[in-house]
């Protein structure tokens, strides 16, 4: 099963997150299928970059997104576009 998830990437105590598509048994730093985006939660506001086709066609194909990750793609409206093309 495939699951969009959050990869830490960053220095100790500066971290930022990498949105990626990977095997859910994989560990969380491991090997990614793809990346879809990334998350800056240290910058004030936080920064969130993600590449809606590609985060559209994962869900499409069956991807389950962590809990952040869902929330994350609520905030910038994925969630509501990929409720509407089903």
């Amino acid at each position: 099963m495939v699951k969009l998830r959050l990869k830490r990437m960053g220095a100790k105590k500066a971290p930022f997150y990498r949105i990626v598509a990977a095997d859910s048994r994989t560990r969380r730093d491991g090997r990614e299928i793809e990346v879809v985006g990334y998350y800056d939660p240290k910058k004030n506001p936080a920064v969130v970059n993600i590449d809606e086709e590609k985060a559209l066609k994962w869900l499409k194909d069956g991807a389950v997104p962590s809990d952040t990750v869902r929330n994350l793609f609520s905030a910038q409206g994925i969630m509501k576009k990929f409720a509407e093309k089903k």
